[in-house]
């Protein structure tokens, strides 16, 4: 088994197709057909399915694993730099898009000046895009809500969030003082994040402890796309205190929910295994800004500010 099989094999799964991995790797069509023919023969199943292009089970395993093998050998090469002068290489993150507004800046600027010879990669999305790629080695690193699911997982907290009903000034649930209780809630159809989400969870279990069901107009797994419906005048919604940005503070109230506990977003990573220098300084460089931020939006706490 040759390490140029493997990347084959992953360049497939990644692009598509022969000729796309062909592409990506620098050489032609037909060395990308021979390599995976070799380990095909070697393994003595098929990997790619011919007639169709896609990956066979065997095949999903295999790259699996190859995500992992060639991850290690990319990172012999970053620990080596590191030994040498400066950390050096790629590291892929992903971030949910709550988070990524306030701290993607701050780890821009940082890297910049610490680590100029990284090349950070952010890919956003939900708990349920990144975390399967967190775990098949497409990303190194990954802010996420908690809880995450996969065992192959292990996350440490970076911050805590209020979750907060947003509404219009001029809808009813707007006008009300104090923290709203779930039983109010209940007679209005809301923007719910999509069942089954952390983020639901927490609200489904707040609201359940209160003996109350809530009415979705719609659920979705995205809370950008709520949020944009919410501030189109769609409806109320509940939405992590961050979502409501200050511009929009003039037209729309974030109002706090009687009974629903805060939010919490980790960073995460492979349980095992040991990552190269280029994530060790990113994940390292992720807690020192959220924890020396100047500016915190409202709404989210730091681990050593107080809660109450």
């Amino acid at each position: 088994m040759e390490i140029r099989q493997l990347e084959a094999l992953v360049s497939i799964a990644d692009h598509g197709s022969f000729s796309g991995a062909g592409d990506a790797l620098g050489t032609v069509q037909s060395n990308i057909s021979t390599r995976i023919a070799r380990l095909e023969s070697e393994l003595g199943t098929e990997l790619i399915e011919r007639s169709t292009g896609t990956i066979t089970e065997s095949g999903r395993v295999v790259v699996q694993r190859a995500r992992r093998i060639l991850s290690e050998l990319n990172a012999i090469a970053s620990d080596v730099f590191e030994l040498k002068s400066d950390v050096r290489g790629r590291v892929a993150l992903g971030m949910i898009g709550t988070a990524g507004r306030w701290i993607v800046p701050l780890l821009l600027k940082a890297q910049r000046e610490v680590y100029p010879n990284i090349a950070l990669h952010i890919i956003e999305g939900t708990n349920s895009t990144l975390e399967p790629q967190l775990v098949h080695g497409q990303l190194d690193l990954s802010v996420l809500a908690w809880p995450v699911s996969a065992p192959e997982l292990v996350e440490s907290d970076l911050f805590t969030e209020d979750l907060v009903l947003i509404a219009a000034k001029d809808h009813p649930l707007a006008n009300l003082l104090g923290p709203v209780t779930f039983a109010t809630l209940a007679n209005y159809e809301l923007l719910l994040p999509l069942s089954g989400t952390p983020i639901r969870r927490e609200i489904d279990e707040a609201s359940l402890a209160q003996g109350v069901t809530l009415r979705p107009l719609i659920e979705l797994d995205g809370l950008r796309t709520i949020a944009s419906l919410t501030f189109d005048g769609h409806g109320p919604s509940i939405l992590p205190a961050t979502m409501l940005s200050q511009h929009l503070r003039d037209s729309f109230r974030a109002i706090q929910i009687e009974g629903v506990p805060r939010r919490r977003v980790s960073l995460v990573s492979r349980r095992f295994g040991f990552p190269p220098a280029p994530v060790r300084a990113i994940q390292a460089l992720l807690h020192e800004v959220v924890q020396t931020a100047h500016h915190v939006p409202e709404g989210v706490y730091l681990p050593t500010q107080p809660t109450d």
